[in-house]
């Protein structure tokens, strides 16, 4: 299952449930208190991957969601900002006892979470037809930023497209519910503005936030540091012989979570003008959050590190290991289980 709206970042998410004949939907899945934000140094503050609370079926959904909401606001810090949180709620009150006065204000009770795997995360990129028939074609914008050709392409697809524009959570661009007839005029306009290129999945599995000079509590670039920086990390992978290869990359100008480095393989988060706190260790899929592995580094140190684990990463990793899971295996880094225990020890 695509992760692709990155579930653990949120204070409330649901996983949709078909039935055994994958027709209909039957629930969800709930899961509660994941986030990312944090402050540099507060060790009261920490990202968290979100807690499960069950299964529930299509028919209490709306009352699931008020029930949690108003809980939170109802027993959630009003106080301290830094800690108004819905995670720092469950961690104060306890999950168990949070989630009973879920299904006492919604009226019904959690069932157990129904099986489901998260396997990676990322937009499918090209054309993928829908059940109705219609075309959906999504476009790789690195960082969400439409500039120059790449603008201008958009805006010749808007005056012969029928459909619909979809942003997605990964910063692209679906071009939505293109009939069939009007396909190949639609791929002709992006192909010849650059909206349809060849990139690697290394550069389509990274992002950032906006950073400088757009956002006043940024500490460090981002969007305009990340292309520089994966050019570097692809002449690294290139160089170790495993250019088609990939790891979840971002970076985030501050530690306000809005680039979801948190729950990177390889996240930076910035610490000053050209220096990032580097955390390793985040996985593929998205449900584990990675650990500190170095401080207020500059950014040739950086790259001469990842040319190091990406190096060892190659040689030593077990078949197709993720580099998020063979850091842990070797000891790189702790596993992160419990940001509220481990994320700062």
């Amino acid at each position: 299952t695509h992760n692709d709206v990155d579930l653990h970042a949120n204070d409330m998410s649901f996983i949709a449930i078909a039935d055994e004949d994958n027709e209909k939907l039957v629930g969800f899945n709930v899961l509660v208190g994941g986030g990312l934000s944090m402050t540099h140094g507060d060790t009261k503050t920490y990202p968290n991957t979100a807690y499960e609370f069950g299964f529930i079926p299509i028919e209490h959904l709306l009352e699931c969601a008020e029930a949690i909401v108003t809980v939170q606001r109802d027993w959630g810090n009003r106080v301290d900002r830094k800690n108004a949180k819905t995670r720092y709620t469950l961690q104060r009150v306890g999950v168990d006892t949070f989630k009973r006065e879920v299904e006492r204000r919604m009226g019904a009770l959690f069932e157990e979470s129904r099986p489901y795997e998260l396997t990676e995360r990322g937009d499918r990129i090209g054309w993928i037809e829908g059940e109705d028939g219609k075309w959906h074609l999504t476009l790789f914008i690195e960082n969400g930023r439409l500039v120059g050709q790449k603008k201008q392409g958009v805006a010749e697809i808007a005056n012969i497209h029928k459909g619909d524009f979809r942003l997605t959570a990964n910063q692209n661009l679906i071009v939505a519910g293109v009939d069939a007839a009007d396909k190949d005029a639609i791929e002709a306009i992006a192909k010849a503005h650059t909206l349809i290129a060849e990139t690697s999945e290394q550069r389509q599995h990274a992002m950032a936030c906006v950073s400088l000079p757009t956002c006043p509590l940024a500490m460090a670039e981002a969007e305009r540091y990340l292309p520089e920086f994966i050019d570097d990390i692809e002449v690294i992978l290139d160089k170790h012989s495993i250019a088609d290869d990939y790891f979840v990359t971002r970076i985030a100008g501050c530690p306000n979570g809005c680039g979801r480095a948190m729950l990177a393989e390889l996240g930076l988060v910035g610490k000053a003008v050209g220096r990032y706190n580097v955390y390793i260790g985040g996985n593929r899929a998205g449900t584990r959050i990675p650990k500190l592995h170095m401080e207020n580094a500059t950014t040739d140190a950086i790259l001469s590190e990842v040319d190091v684990l990406v190096g060892r990463w190659a040689n030593e990793r077990n078949g197709g290991e993720e580099f998020g899971d063979f850091a842990i295996r070797a000891g790189i880094v702790e596993e992160v289980t419990n940001g509220a225990v481990d994320f700062w020890t």
